[in-house]
């Protein structure tokens, strides 16, 4: 890692390790029985994706598609109906199988319509054994797609949690950032949301967008507060390779540190104003109101139990391997991806993945740990892994301590500092281990 790298708070957004670009073919193609057969299987998550949006945002490389041909949706749901009977075939029944988590995301689960909402349920419930209404289910959304029929059909079936993109308040960020939407259309669907009986709303929002100045994040975060949403997500925008604003923009070469300046004074503005109504800080990305109910883990931190994901954007996580599908960016490639998905007919073996070793389950866990700002109770660690977090990682946390992100006041817990929190997006890469630098690097953009 450069100078000028350690210097950026801006690297990689780091809500699971290793990332897909990491992922290789599996030699063999692996058994998902075999995979499965020894692991805990008493408190998985289980993941169901949706590459589907009415429209791609300039920010996004999510794996995702823009509309559906007539009877792509469908067909979609036929596979994912297919590849959850096989999945839990290979679960097997030689012990408990519960699922402690859920979540439908994308994509934009809600560009299905509400009958097909009615069957992605059903999947995750007749077929993998999921009791919807009777643990987190959070969806993610869009102000277009959040429609009455929809919500009323996600609040009846367990929704405890929508997340809607909402990304900027000002019209005018909203076309900067390559994201089409009207402000008016914006609080027409948070009054639908509000009016059903999911008890959390989050608001995403991004900072960092072509023209926006602190005064006018500020407004977005108080239309935000207005709805009382009881979780509120703030992103730094990042133009990723192959996204939209890609496209338009002049190439750099490093970091920007005009740009990286901006975002961390918005980072700065917003946090504060938060924690000033009543926010707790979860995450560098995550605020939660004080009296908000609790729901699942945050951030994707699942440190400690396995995850199950359907769908050919999903990742599933067993101790030893973490696998999915192949991978990409690229609007041609993803579409040739989900038709391959749409045609398979046999989901009994991994198809890409990466092998978690007990020195990279140790760093996976410290760094999901740490970026949390509750952070990582050493007496957890030793007691997983034999070891203590200073043992393993001696030089990456004392590189940490000297740049004031890790706070030494209680040698039960290690916690970043709130500067440390700030550059979350460096301290993360920083944890990356050798392999899995040199795997992301070797990663062949599509």
């Amino acid at each position: 890692m450069t100078t000028a790298q350690l210097t950026s708070p801006y690297q990689h957004y780091v809500y699971a390790y290793p990332h897909k670009t990491a992922y290789r073919p599996l030699s063999g193609r692996p058994a998902l029985r075999s995979l499965w057969a020894a692991q805990d299987k008493s408190a998985l998550a289980l993941y169901l994706h949706i590459p589907f949006c009415e429209v791609r945002c300039g920010f996004c490389n999510l794996f995702t598609r823009i509309g559906a041909p007539d009877g792509l949706t469908g067909a979609y749901l036929d596979a994912l109906e297919r590849q959850a009977v096989a999945v839990r075939e290979a679960l097997g029944e030689d012990g408990p199988v519960r699922f402690a988590t859920a979540a439908f995301g994308g994509g934009t689960p809600t560009f299905l319509t509400a009958p097909e909402l009615e069957r992605l349920c059903d999947i995750a419930e007749r077929r993998m054994g999921a009791d919807l209404r009777a643990v987190p289910l959070s969806v993610e959304s869009s102000p277009a797609t959040a429609t009455a029929d929809r919500l009323a059909v996600l609040a009846e079936r367990g929704t405890t949690r929508l997340s809607l993109g909402v990304q900027s308040f000002v019209d005018s960020e909203a076309r900067a950032a390559v994201r089409p939407q009207r402000r008016a259309d914006v609080e027409s669907a948070l009054a639908r949301i509000r009016d059903t009986a999911i008890p959390v709303l989050n608001i995403d929002l991004i900072y960092g967008i072509d023209g926006q100045t602190e005064r006018s994040w500020l407004a977005s975060l108080d239309a935000a507060l207005a709805w009382r949403p009881e979780e509120l997500y703030l992103y730094p925008l990042y133009v990723r390779p192959l996204t939209g604003l890609d496209r338009h923009r002049a190439a750099a070469d490093g970091p920007d540190p005009a740009w990286d300046a901006q975002r961390l004074s918005l980072y700065r503005a917003g946090r504060d104003h938060l924690l000033a109504h009543g926010y707790g800080q979860q995450s560098m990305r995550m605020f939660r109101r004080a009296d908000a109910p609790p729901q699942g883990a945050d951030d994707y931190a699942c440190q400690s139990d396995g995850m199950i994901g359907l769908g050919c954007g999903a990742r599933s996580y067993t101790s030893g391997l973490h696998y999915s599908f192949d991978y990409a960016v690229g609007m041609h490639e993803i579409r040739g991806i989900i038709d391959d998905y749409v045609a398979t007919s046999d989901f009994a073996r991994a198809e890409v993945g990466y092998a978690v070793d007990a020195h990279e389950a140790r760093r996976r866990h410290l760094l999901q740990s740490l970026l949390q700002a509750e952070g990582l109770p050493v007496a957890d660690y030793r007691a997983r892994f034999g070891t203590a977090p200073l043992d393993d990682f001696g030089p990456e946390l004392g590189r940490m301590a000297d740049r004031g992100w890790l706070t030494q006041a209680d040698p039960a817990r290690l916690r970043l500092t709130a500067e440390g929190l700030a550059h979350s997006d460096a301290v993360g890469p920083d944890l990356f281990s050798p392999a899995v630098r040199a795997a992301m690097a070797a990663y062949e953009r599509k």
